[in-house]
């Protein structure tokens, strides 16, 4: 198979920043996706309906001309967010989304959730209306390691939240380790999961070995070979609760090769490329438009989108970077050799 004709895909997990950051970002992704999920954790966050909507305009404005893209806009859940919010984010008809960030889990979650306790009525409203929790699901407690940050969330956090609240949509978002597909595998059908290009693609040797590569370190850290197949095998089943989330997280090239360098792996450029090159490796290509393309809306209640997107089969070297913010972002996987792409 050397060329694959998909309906155009979506992306359930993005960051594109603010200000000038978003005229340099959005087009990648508007070239490649019909629709993303926008990460609401800038500084200060994405908190309200009035924030959000506001946010959507600018993104919007960072559209190239003639480029057909919708930002799909999400809320960021604190400590303080009133259930009164869910309604009005509800009712505006372009809030997809509320994010659980535990606080001080990843980059701006400083102002995430402390205690889920605190947020008992509003995941309540959330439950009601039918609005998703997206969830970065980490525990952040110093004492556990952090390869086994995910797994304890599960236990700790996750499974009681849904013994709590069982009819509350859930996306486990950015999932790393077979522990994680398990869960949402066995899980009602109001829990889905996105997966990454890189979690797919790399494995904590590839952060680590021969020296620290801090282009490729992200949160959730990339996690054992075993974790990385148990979540091919997932992305692949064709089951309709995976599917496609980059998390493509742009930061300039000083901030990512710094002594206390940025988590978040750039991805957006090639997204579609090194998913094809993920699918292909496992043989399993013909399973690439489900996850990509079909299994996001229908979870998320949208309709799919009518337009297509065509890869070829054709080696191309992957830019070494990218100007940003006046000076260098590099890309994932800079400079190396892909086997696909997209055409157009």
């Amino acid at each position: 198979m050397d060329t694959i004709t998909l309906t155009k895909p979506d992306d359930w997990h993005l960051h594109v920043r603010d200000g000038a950051a978003l005229a340099q970002v959005v087009p990648f992704t508007a070239r490649q996706f019909r629709r993303a999920i926008i990460m609401p954790n800038l500084n200060p966050p994405v908190a309200t309906t009035e924030q959000a909507l506001a946010y959507r305009q600018r993104i919007i404005d960072a559209v190239p001309i003639g480029a057909e893209f919708e930002p799909l806009m999400t809320l960021y859940l604190t400590d303080n967010t009133p259930p009164e919010e869910i309604t009005r984010a509800q009712d505006s008809g372009q809030i997809f989304g509320v994010k659980l960030y535990p606080a001080g889990a990843t980059t701006n979650s400083q102002s995430g959730v402390t205690d889920l306790d605190k947020c008992t009525q509003t995941l309540a409203a959330m439950e009601r209306v039918g609005l998703p929790l997206l969830v970065h699901g980490e525990v952040t407690h110093a004492h556990i390691d952090i390869f086994d940050r995910e797994a304890v969330f599960i236990d700790e956090v996750l499974t009681p939240l849904l013994a709590r609240f069982p009819a509350l949509r859930v996306v486990f978002e950015h999932i790393t380790t077979a522990e994680a597909a398990a869960f949402v595998t066995a899980a009602p059908a109001n829990v889905g999961a996105t997966i990454t290009a890189h979690h797919l693609l790399l494995n904590r040797n590839d952060m680590l070995v021969g020296g620290v590569r801090p282009h490729n370190y992200c949160l959730p850290v990339l996690k054992r070979e075993r974790h990385r197949q148990a979540l091919v095998d997932a992305a692949t089943s064709g089951n309709p609760k995976f599917f496609l989330g980059t998390d493509s997280a742009p930061h300039s090239r000083s901030t990512k090769e710094h002594a206390c360098g940025c988590a978040g792996v750039f991805s957006a450029p090639t997204a579609m490329e090194l998913y094809a090159e993920a699918f292909d490796a496992a043989g399993r290509l013909e399973a690439l438009e489900g996850f990509a393309s079909n299994h996001g809306p229908d979870f998320y209640g949208l309709p799919r989108n009518q337009q297509s997107i065509r890869l070829e089969r054709r080696e191309w070297q992957v830019p070494a970077d990218y100007p940003y913010l006046g000076e260098t972002i590099v890309p994932f996987m800079a400079g190396q050799t892909l086997t696909w792409m997209v055409h157009g």
